[in-house]
Parts: structure tokens; C-alpha cells; sequence
């Protein structure tokens, strides 16, 4: 259906909308990939035992693997929104699918754990060039009410690929064997995007006239930020694998973080296209407080399902695809509602991320309460509390994308929608350290499994309580917080 009659202003009033009749299309396709990127952040965490047998090295090493993902992930993200917003999407999409296609073929046939290591490194950065291109086509395919129903459903991926990994994940050594199941983990993606490339190179559109003229990189502000980025996840990543020392590195991103912050606002006083424009923080209604409660969303989110996995495969002796399994409730929560949350917030506004973060803390307090107890069965205890939890958490995602990029310009999407990704991607890394160390520490000093789960869920209560504050922060003194019309 073609709504060429309908023609609305772009968000800085300056280049008529006219809705692309491939739209919803272009979606489907890079949604896709958006769910195989994210996927991988996850899905690896039920083969560490089989790598670590199979390569013949220890689960320090292997954590890298999992680890390394994440750093070079968030470490390009920024700057591959900021690429997509000046070469095209189009072109980000192919060079980054091309890079993960390759990097997840190099793994699945890694000999050795080294070079497993840096196929995972090169597959992180690969997806911080893909996964900003799906806010930034978001924000130049869709206004108003689709606009929201878009994120909804960019929200419901990136809540589903979350949970859903671990299951994914189990099925797959559960098929190939525990030797060689961790190989196909990594070479299913091969044939998938292979599979995408021609679909993008069809539909996706390409760089328009609004990015010509502005395809000068801004490697200077790439290079700090990327500095910040990593001063703070290297010192997070070393703290799980338990090295300390380089937990000194967080003394660098204060300095870093400025460095970065006056050198944007230089870019932008002598007329350049900066990698972010961080004015955007100051004067773009709801972005700064979106990037906030993203951020500690995350972090108190991620290590539910970590502590969860090792709780009911270390305390209860189940296996890695039985565990995958008993959290699927979470994500039949987040699938119904991330969809109907991203329909609704254009209408309601802020007030429905503070109410779906309670619903989603008082399954997790109900989770954390039931969970520990003996001679319960644990599907009947777990379901519940988790598809509670779910439908919260599945109406925090997508609505908090939709206000947070609501008012940025079409010409920085990529750039805002990748920096609002990598306090996702940071919050994720520091709260799955934060909570699997509470959870290790109570383990320890307590002897039980279901005192140490329960330590664990009050961690995340506690992080996640951070975002609701923050999110009744934005609701109260947001010029347009309580209600946002399309």
C-alpha cells in the first residue's frame, strides 16, 4: 500500500516525508539481521564448557570469546551509526554483513582458541557497523505512529534475541554433539546472511542527497570515544575473567570522556560533521534521559538471565538446553508486549516506561522469591514470575527507543541511535559483572545456590530501580514526558 498522499515534515522541518511503499519491508530485512547480530551476544554462553574441552584451554581464555564480542560490539557502534548517516545504509549493511559472514565462518573453523579470539573481535566490530543502520532506517522510513509501531518492533528483537540465545544455543550442541556443537553456533550464520545480502543490496535505500557533503569522518572524536569505550569495558571484562589491575583504566574515562565531549563541540563551531553531535544531549527533548535509562535497563537486566543459567545448571543440575528452555517465559512476555507497547507510546509517553519497569521488577521480586524454594517443580515457579518479568521488560525496550530518537534530526539517527546502543551494550557488560559477582560472592559465603539466586535478582532490583528513577525523572520535568502525540 502506497501512502503517497500522505506527506508530512521532517523532524528539522526542512525535507518532506514521503513514505517508501518497501517500508515495512526494508524492516523485515533489517530486522533479521538485527536479530542474528544480537543473538550472538548471547548464544555462546552455553557452549563455553564445549569450547573449552574442544580447543583444550581454560575458561579464562574462552571468556574472551565471549567477552570479546561485546567490547569490539560496543566499541563501533557510534561510529558506525555516524557511516551509515554519511556513505548510506545500504552500504554500512553490506560491508558489515560481509564482515560477519566472514569473521562467523573464521570461528566455526577456528583450530585454536587464539584465532576463535579474533574472529569473535572482528565479529563484534562487524556488528556495531550493522546494528545502528536499523534505528537510523527507522528514523528516515517512518513518522508518527509507524514510526512507533517500528520500534516496537525492533524492541521485541532485541528483547527476544536475548533470551532466546541460550535455548538457541542448547539446541544446537544438543544436534551437533558436544565436540563440534560450539563450531555450528558460529557457521549458521554463514548461509543466513549470505542469504540477506541480496535482499539489502535490492531494498535498503542507499546514501541520499542529504548525506552528500558530510562524508568527512570524524576520526579524532572516533578515536576518543573509542578510547572511552574501552577504558571502561576493558577493566569490566578483565573484573569477570578476575584480573584487577585493570580496573585502573576507569581512572581514564573522566579525562577521555571530556576530551571527547570539547572536541565535538569544536567540530560543530567550525561548521564539521561531528561523529555525535552531543548537543543533541542538551537540547533534544527525552534523548539524554532515554540514553540514561537504557543504560541502567540493561544493567540491571542482563545478569538475570546469567545468574538464572548458572543457577539451574550449577545448583540444580540442569542441562544447558533444559535451562535455555525453562526461560523461554520471558520471551513470550517480551514478544506480546514490545509490539503493543510500540503502539501505544506515542499516545501515552513516558509514564508507560515507569509502569512496564515496575511490572517488570515485581516479576523479578516474585522470581527471585519462588525460585530458591524445594520441592516445587521449577517450570511451574520460574513461568510465571518470568512472563511477568517479560512483559515488562518487552514494554521498556521499544518505547524508550521511540521517545528517546523521537526529535532527532534524520542526519545524525545513526550516529544517536548507535550512542543510545552503546550505553545498552556498556550497562550490559557492567551489570552481568555486578550481578554474577553478587551471586558468586553469596554462593560462596553461603553454601546454597537459592540464597545466592536471590542475592543476585536483589542486585539486578536494585540497578533496575536506578531506571525507574530515571525514568520518573524524564516523566515529571520532561517539557512533553507525561504524553507525546504522533
Amino acid at each position: 500500500m502506497t501512502d503517497a498522499s500522505t506527506v508530512e515534515e521532517d523532524t528539522e522541518g526542512q525535507d518532506p516525508y514521503e513514505p517508501d511503499p518497501r517500508r515495512w519491508r526494508v524492516l523485515g530485512v533489517s530486522l533479521v539481521v538485527g536479530f542474528m547480530v544480537l543473538l550472538d551476544v548471547t548464544i555462546v554462553n552455553v557452549a563455553v564448557p564445549s569450547m573449552t574441552e574442544s580447543l583444550g584451554t581454560g575458561p579464562g581464555t574462552i571468556q574472551w570469546v565471549v567477552s570479546g564480542y561485546a567490547l569490539t560490539f560496543g566499541l563501533t557502534l557510534v561510529t558506525g551509526g555516524r557511516l551509515g548517516d554519511a556513505f548510506g545504509r545500504r552500504r554500512l549493511m553490506v560491508v558489515g554483513l560481509l564482515g560477519f559472514i566472514a569473521s562467523s565462518a573464521a570461528a566455526g573453523l577456528a583450530p585454536d582458541a587464539l584465532w576463535l579470539i579474533v574472529a569473535r573481535l572482528v565479529q563484534g566490530a562487524s556488528a556495531g557497523l550493522l546494528t545502528p543502520q536499523n534505528s537510523g532506517l527507522i528514523q528516515t522510513l517512518f513518522r508518527g505512529r509507524e514510526r512507533g509501531v517500528a520500534f516496537g518492533t525492533f524492541g521485541l528483537v532485541v528483547s527476544v534475541s536475548s533470551a532466546i540465545g541460550p535455548v538457541l544455543g542448547g539446541v544446537i550442541i544438543a544436534l551437533a554433539g558436544i565436540e563440534d556443537g560450539w563450531r555450528w553456533i558460529f557457521l549458521v550464520n554463514v548461509p543466513i546472511g549470505l542469504a540477506l545480502l541480496l535482499p539489502i543490496v535490492r531494498m535498503v535505500p542507499g546514501r541520499t542527497d542529504d548525506g552528500a557533503g558530510r562524508t568527512r569522518l570524524d576520526l579524532l572524536g572516533a578515536v576518543l570515544l573509542g578510547a572511552t569505550v574501552l577504558a571502561v569495558l576493558v577493566p569490566v571484562i578483565s573484573f569477570e575473567g578476575g584480573a584487577r589491575l585493570p580496573l585502573v583504566l576507569l581512572l581514564l574515562v573522566p579525562a577521555l570522556g571530556w576530551a571527547f565531549v570539547r572536541w565535538e563541540h569544536r567540530v560543530v563551531r567550525r561548521g564539521g560533521a561531528p561523529l555525535l553531535d552531543v548537543g543533541l544531549l542538551r537540547r533534544t527533548p527525552g534523548y539524554a534521559s532515554g540514553v540514561t535509562v537504557g543504560a541502567l535497563y540493561f544493567t540491571g537486566f542482563t545478569g538475570v538471565f546469567l545468574v538464572l543459567s548458572v543457577f539451574l545448571q550449577e545448583g540444580r543440575g540442569l542441562s544447558a538446553l533444559e535451562a535455555g528452555l525453562l526461560l523461554c517465559p520471558f520471551a513470550i512476555g517480551s514478544a506480546v508486549a514490545s509490539p503493543l507497547a510500540g503502539r501505544v507510546v506515542d499516545r501515552v509517553g513516558r509514564v508507560l516506561t515507569v509502569v512496564a519497569l515496575g511490572v517488570m521488577m515485581v516479576g523479578l521480586l516474585a522470581l527471585g522469591l519462588a525460585a530458591p524454594l524445594q520441592g516445587v517443580p521449577l517450570w511451574l515457579v520460574l513461568s510465571v514470575p518470568l512472563l511477568v518479568a517479560g512483559a515488562g521488560g518487552g514494554a521498556v525496550v521499544s518505547p524508550n527507543m521511540t521517545l528517546s530518537l523521537a526529535d532527532v534530526p534524520t542526519r545524525m539517527g545513526g550516529a544517536a541511535g548507535g550512542a543510545l546502543q552503546t550505553g545498552q551494550r556498556i550497562g550490559a557488560a557492567i551489570g552481568a559483572a555486578l550481578v554474577m559477582t553478587a551471586y558468586q560472592v553469596a554462593a560462596e559465603q553461603a553454601g546454597d545456590p537459592g540464597v545466592a539466586l536471590r542475592w543476585g535478582i536483589g542486585c539486578s532490583l536494585v540497578l533496575l530501580s536506578a531506571a525507574l528513577a530515571a525514568a520518573v525523572w524524564s516523566w515529571r520535568h520532561e517539557p512533553g514526558g507525561a504524553t507525546r502525540s504522533a
